[in-house]
């Protein structure tokens, strides 16, 4: 049976942009697995699978519905054990956890405050107002006043990726030779600022760049169709 990942679109569905979902369809690839993607607009989410969740992703397998990046990732990992691993173990697995939280805590932070506005642009009206509303109150601004400071923050990404390029010294990817889940987690806040604001902000023979370039030509180079 074909596995269901229900993501995030604007109003054009083709263009689904959430860094969590780009997780999962990575894993998704890495594992080997069938999958029918419906991206949705932020507030159809809580309309289907009855309510189950008001976020995505949110994969169902046959009657089983997962919820959270990392929890779907543990399951494929724990339930399709056949096919090649997303952690490579429980090192691999605490990895993932530290680049999660480097990722959540300093990327998109940043990627935030690049991409506001245009990803409120992305949206039909309906999630136009949910997104303003929701990101505002968040945020404790206006989108607008937060979007002035989008030239600084251009200007200060780079730095924040210091870290990738130094491991990049050693090796291709953070999983090693070839990537794993912490490679897709740090992957889908790029991609997620690629799709909404058309730039990763880096310049192209940066080490970091050449890393997203080499995860973009990953599986068939399915998530380079998407941009």
């Amino acid at each position: 049976m074909t596995l269901i990942l229900y993501s995030l679109c604007g109003a054009d569905a083709s263009r689904p942009f959430s860094p969590h979902c780009w997780k999962i369809v990575m894993a998704l690839h890495h594992k080997g697995l069938a999958f029918e993607e419906r991206p949705l607009p932020f507030t159809a989410i809580p309309t289907v699978e009855q309510g189950a969740s008001k976020t995505v992703p949110l994969l169902r397998d046959g009657e089983r519905l997962v919820s959270d990046s990392f929890d779907i990732a543990l399951y494929l990992d724990e339930t399709y054990s056949d096919r090649p691993s997303l952690f490579g173990g429980e090192g691999g697995e605490a990895m993932a956890r530290f680049i999660e939280g480097f990722s959540q805590t300093v990327i998109h932070t940043a990627a935030t405050r690049i991409a506001l506005m245009d990803i409120h642009d992305m949206l039909d009206t309906p999630d136009q107002a949910y997104f303003r509303d929701s990101r505002e109150k968040r945020l404790g601004k206006p989108l607008e006043a937060i979007a002035a400071g989008r030239d600084a923050e251009i200007a200060a990404f780079p730095a924040k990726l210091e870290p990738l390029r130094h491991m990049l010294k050693f090796q291709p990817f953070i999983g090693g030779d070839g990537p794993l889940f912490a490679d897709y987690i740090l992957f889908g806040a790029l991609q997620w600022l690629r799709i909404t604001s058309g730039s990763i902000h880096l310049p192209a023979d940066d080490p970091a760049a050449l890393w997203f370039e080499r995860c973009l030509d990953l599986h068939g180079a399915e998530a380079r169709q998407v941009a």
